[in-house]
C-alpha cells in the first residue's frame, strides 16, 4: 500500500473520531462546556494536528511529502470526513417527527 493510502486510511477514522467528539462538545452533551461549537472546532483541529504528528512519525517526513503531502492525503480527507459525520450527528438530533 502507497503511503497516500496510508495516510488517509490513518485520518479518515480519527475523522471520525473528531466529529463525535466535536458533536458532543457542541450540542451540549457536557453540560460544564454548554452548546459551545467553538470549542468542538478546536477539538476537531487538535486531533488533526495530533494524528499528523503521528502520521509523521509513522511515515517520516520525507515519505509523507511535508505540508504537500499531509494536506491532500491527510487534511482534505479528515475535514470531509469531520464535517459530513458532524453534520449527521447535529441532523439526526434536531429532526422532530
Amino acid at each position: 500500500m502507497d503511503i497516500e493510502a496510508k495516510m488517509t486510511a490513518l485520518h479518515v477514522p480519527a475523522g471520525i473520531v473528531a466529529a463525535v467528539v466535536s458533536f458532543y462538545l457542541s450540542n451540549g452533551s457536557i453540560a460544564v462546556f454548554g452548546k459551545n461549537q467553538a470549542l468542538g472546532t478546536f477539538a476537531g483541529l487538535v486531533i488533526l494536528l495530533i494524528v499528523g504528528n503521528i502520521a509523521e512519525r509513522l511515515f517520516g517526513k520525507d515519505e509523507v511529502g511535508g505540508f504537500k503531502g499531509w494536506l491532500w492525503s491527510g487534511i482534505v480527507p479528515f475535514f470531509f470526513i469531520w464535517f459530513v459525520v458532524w453534520a449527521i450527528l447535529i441532523t439526526s438530533t434536531t429532526i422532530t417527527p
